[in-house]
């Protein structure tokens, strides 16, 4: 179970380089836009997002190996 502020909580981890594939952050897989829109995502959204994210960095682990 994932309470209604750990899902809206930022998964940003204080790396902030935009340097993966796409422009995607290497700590938290985002784009400098959806850093921008974070806050203003409905939860559905936040859901969704976050399922990419860890698609997103998942490929960047593999890259890295």
């Amino acid at each position: 179970f994932i309470s209604p502020y750990e899902a809206q909580k930022s998964p940003c981890v204080d790396i902030c380089q935009f340097s993966g594939p796409k422009g995607w952050c290497i700590g938290c897989g985002r784009t400098r836009d959806d850093c921008k829109k974070w806050k203003s995502l409905k939860p559905y959204a936040i859901k969704s997002l976050r399922k990419e994210l860890n698609k997103r960095m998942d490929q960047m682990a593999k890259l890295d190996n």
